[in-house]
């Protein structure tokens, strides 16, 4: 961060020479644990930026975690928890805990992650016309910036609830940026740009103007929101519906369960029918003489044998073979040369 002590610098006379601070040097030392924060908040920001709306599960459980995380660590580092000041890794783990559930929540329960992505779009917006505004009117009460942002989170958040994936996509897309823009601001000036909106919301003067590369940074914001949008919209967010997913899996189910209905039914009537048909033996195929006994057909052999082939014989053995396949029910003749005399 810059060095303030060298802003004001006092000569022999007792005047004092204010140096523009845009001159000074930046002092950045950065250290392990934020830089690695920083910069997977940066690839965060990224998704959020130009896939938000393509992961919106993904982003539904991030936005939760982020907001219940820092709302509860704020909470837990300036005030007394049980008359006892939490150290920042006692705040930290708290805050990370709730925001876990608070992920769960919006990810699970699809009204209130749009309801929380929303609120997030009003916020940003809040604090970005905030920090302009404050160039030219100072605000005399708290009242003021915590009402626009109050004012204007309540209306973004229920617009959200109205047009569920236009305002996703502004939401993902500004937000995503806004990450972007706060990594950009710890690499180059130290948080200074942060810690100016801090001061803003808290109707404290600044200590130190912002010069120009900070308004540079703050560009940044505007110019990736509106690639977010034209990328999500245009590309990743096109013929992609987070609505259309939920229904699909239910009608898939729905379908499925009346499938198996339908095919139990079937079976239940057709049960019987489908076994008797199986069960079934094959067809044998029959001849004239399987109808006769053996013992009828050994007579026969016998009493032609004796008497010989004369033709009472025949007509005998022709007229007991009328008997026979009249009683049977056969309409076929013993032998291919025996002639049939029928009665």
């Amino acid at each position: 961060m810059t060095d303030v002590s060298g802003l004001v610098s006092s000569e022999a006379g007792g005047d004092e020479v204010v140096v523009d601070n845009c001159q000074l040097e930046i002092v950045r030392k950065y250290e392990i644990i934020p830089a690695v924060i920083c910069s997977m908040c940066c690839l965060f920001g990224i998704i959020y930026c130009f896939f938000g709306y393509r992961c919106f599960k993904a982003v539904m459980f991030l936005s939760g975690l982020m907001f219940g995380s820092v709302i509860i660590f704020l909470l837990c580092h300036k005030e007394r928890v049980l008359d006892t000041q939490l150290s920042v890794e006692a705040s930290a783990g708290i805050g990370l805990g709730i925001g876990l559930l608070c992920g769960l929540v919006t990810m699970l329960v699809r009204s209130v992650g749009l309801f929380m992505t929303g609120l997030l779009l009003g916020l940003l917006l809040a604090l970005a016309g905030l920090l302009v505004t404050q160039q030219f009117y100072t605000p005399t009460s708290v009242w003021v910036p915590l009402g626009a942002l109050l004012g204007t989170g309540m209306l973004c958040a229920v617009l959200t609830l109205q047009w569920q994936k236009s305002f996703t996509i502004l939401s993902t897309a500004v937000f995503g940026a806004a990450i972007m823009t706060v990594c950009a601001d710890y690499f180059v000036e130290m948080l200074v740009l942060v810690m100016h909106m801090y001061d803003c919301l808290r109707l404290v003067p600044s200590p130190l103007p912002l010069c120009w590369y900070s308004w540079v940074i703050l560009g940044i914001w505007p110019i990736l929101s509106l690639m977010g949008i034209l990328v999500q919209w245009k590309l990743t967010a096109e013929g992609f519906s987070h609505t259309e997913v939920i229904i699909s899996r239910r009608q898939k189910r729905v379908q499925l369960m009346r499938i198996r209905q339908k095919e139990a039914k079937k079976r239940q009537q057709n049960g019987g029918q489908e076994g008797t048909y199986r069960r079934k033996p094959t067809p044998v195929k029959r001849y004239a003489g399987d109808l006769l006994a053996p013992s009828y057909l050994q007579s026969l052999r016998d009493r032609q044998m004796g008497t010989g082939t004369s033709l009472s014989s025949l007509g005998t053995g022709n007229q007991t073979m009328i008997d026979f396949d009249y009683e049977t029910g056969s309409t076929a003749p013993l032998t291919a040369t025996t002639p049939v005399i029928r009665v």
